[in-house]
C-alpha cells in the first residue's frame, strides 16, 4: 500500500516543479531558467497600404540626455523599435541641456580644472560671447549608429526653443548640420534651419497657454513662410483648431510624444499606444519620407484618435476596413452587413440614429441596412476641422 502513495507524492512533487516553468540553460546546466521571463518583443502597429504607398509609423519630436531627456538616443532607437515604429527624429534642444554639469562633474578629470557649465540654458537669456559649445549633432550620430540594427530611419533635427508664451517651440526636421542652426535672435535661428534646406514644424502650439492665437512673433514666422508643418497632437494635448491652420497654410500635420522620460513610462504601463505621425512614403528611406511630408501625405494619430486631411483619412478607413454582405431577408431586402477591421486602430463608428459603436482592430461587428440603400455611417474618432469627422458612404 506504501508504493502507490510514494508514486502519487513523486508525481504531485515533480508536477509541481514542472508548473513553475524552469528550463535548463543550454550553455551551463547549473543554470535554470524561467520560461516566462522571455526576450523584449515589439509591439506591431499594422495599417494598409493606402494609394499605393506604405505607411511609416514616425515619432518627430523626441529628447535625450544631451538636452532635458532622461533616456540616451541609443535607448530612444530600441525603445521606438519595440513600440512599432519605423522612423524617428532626435530632436534635443539647441539651447537647453540640463546634464550638462553632471557631465562635466563625472568627467572632471579629462577636462581642465574649473571647466564649469554655461550656456546649458539660453531659452530667456541670450548667449555670451563664446556661443553653444556643443556637438548638437552627436545625439544624431549615436541614434543613427544603433538604427542600422534596427532597421529604423533616423531624421536628423533639432528643438529650436525659447519662451513658450511669446516665442514657441519649433522642431527643425532633416538638418544638415544642428550646430548651426542657433542665433540670438530666435527668428534668425528659424531663418538658419531653413537656409540649410530642413522642414521646420511648429511644436504643441497650445502648450502654456490660453488660446491658439498668434502672438506677434508666430505672426512674423508664418508671415515669412518659415513654418511647414504643426502638431495637432503632442503627448496628452489635442489641438483641434490646429487642424484648420494646418489646411488653411498648407502646413503637414503631425502627433508626437515629445518624449523625454521613457515610453513605457508614460505609454505602455498604461495602457496606450505611444502617439505616431502617420507617413505615407514610397519607402522608409529620407528621401522618400521627406517626399511623403512635403506633399502633406501625414496623419496624426494619438490615444485612438486620427486628425488631419479627411481625404486621406477616407483612404486610410477603406483600405483598413472590408464590408461584405452575411444575409439579405427574402422577405423585404434587408441586408445584414460585417465590417472587418483588419488594422491595429480602433475606430468609434456612429451609424445614423445610433449611439457609437466601437470596432476594434483584428475584429468585426455586424448591422443591418435597408434595400437599395448604401451603408452610411461617422468615424467618430477621425478628424478632419475641429468638429468634423469623416462621413462614409458604402455601395453594397
Amino acid at each position: 500500500m506504501k508504493k502507490p502513495l510514494l508514486l502519487i507524492i513523486a508525481l504531485t512533487a515533480t508536477c509541481a516543479v514542472s508548473a513553475q516553468g524552469y528550463y535548463t540553460d543550454a550553455h551551463n546546466p547549473d543554470i535554470t531558467r524561467h520560461t516566462e521571463r522571455i526576450a523584449p518583443q515589439r509591439m506591431e502597429f499594422v495599417l494598409p497600404e493606402v494609394n499605393g504607398y506604405t505607411a511609416y509609423k514616425a515619432d518627430l519630436h523626441t529628447h535625450t540626455i544631451y538636452s532635458d531627456g532622461d533616456c540616451t538616443p541609443e535607448f530612444r532607437v530600441r525603445e521606438a523599435w519595440y513600440d512599432g515604429l519605423d522612423v524617428l527624429a532626435i530632436t534635443d534642444h539647441v539651447e537647453y541641456r540640463r546634464h550638462e554639469g553632471k557631465m562635466l562633474h563625472f568627467l572632471k578629470g579629462y577636462v581642465p580644472e574649473g571647466t564649469e557649465a554655461f550656456n546649458n540654458n539660453v531659452i530667456r537669456k541670450a548667449a555670451d560671447e563664446r556661443g553653444i559649445q556643443t556637438d548638437l549633432n552627436l545625439p544624431v550620430r549615436l541614434a543613427q549608429e544603433t538604427a542600422v540594427k534596427y532597421g529604423i530611419t533616423i531624421i536628423p533635427g533639432a528643438e529650436i526653443t525659447r519662451e513658450p508664451l511669446a516665442y514657441g517651440h519649433y522642431n527643425a526636421l532633416f538638418t544638415a548640420d544642428n550646430n548651426a542652426l542657433y542665433d540670438v535672435d530666435a527668428l534668425q535661428s528659424l531663418r538658419n534651419a531653413k537656409a540649410q534646406g530642413a522642414l521646420v514644424m511648429h511644436n504643441h502650439p497650445g502648450w502654456r497657454r490660453k488660446s491658439l492665437e498668434h502672438p506677434e512673433f508666430e505672426v512674423k514666422a508664418y508671415g515669412e513662410g518659415l513654418i511647414d508643418g504643426i502638431e495637432i497632437m503632442n503627448g496628452a494635448e489635442f489641438y483641434p483648431k490646429a487642424i484648420a491652420r494646418a489646411h488653411t497654410r498648407k502646413l503637414f500635420v503631425s502627433a508626437n510624444t515629445d518624449i523625454h522620460d521613457s515610453a513605457a513610462e508614460t505609454y505602455r504601463i498604461q495602457g496606450h499606444r505611444r502617439n505616431m505621425t502617420l507617413i505615407f512614403a514610397r519607402d522608409n528611406s529620407p528621401e522618400a519620407l521627406r517626399e511623403a511630408i512635403e506633399a502633406h501625405r501625414t496623419l496624426a494619430y494619438s490615444f485612438d484618435t486620427i486628425a488631419g486631411d479627411e481625404q486621406l483619412m477616407k483612404d486610410l478607413f477603406a483600405a483598413s476596413v472590408k464590408t461584405k454582405v452575411l444575409y439579405t431577408d427574402p422577405k423585404n431586402g434587408q441586408r445584414t452587413v460585417s465590417l472587418t477591421n483588419n488594422t491595429s486602430v480602433q475606430y468609434y463608428l456612429r451609424f445614423p440614429g445610433q449611439n457609437p459603436v466601437v470596432l476594434k482592430p483584428f475584429s468585426a461587428i455586424t448591422t443591418t441596412v435597408g434595400r437599395d440603400k448604401p451603408l452610411r455611417f461617422t468615424v467618430e474618432n477621425m478628424w478632419h476641422s475641429e468638429k468634423d469627422h469623416p462621413r462614409i458612404e458604402v455601395n453594397l
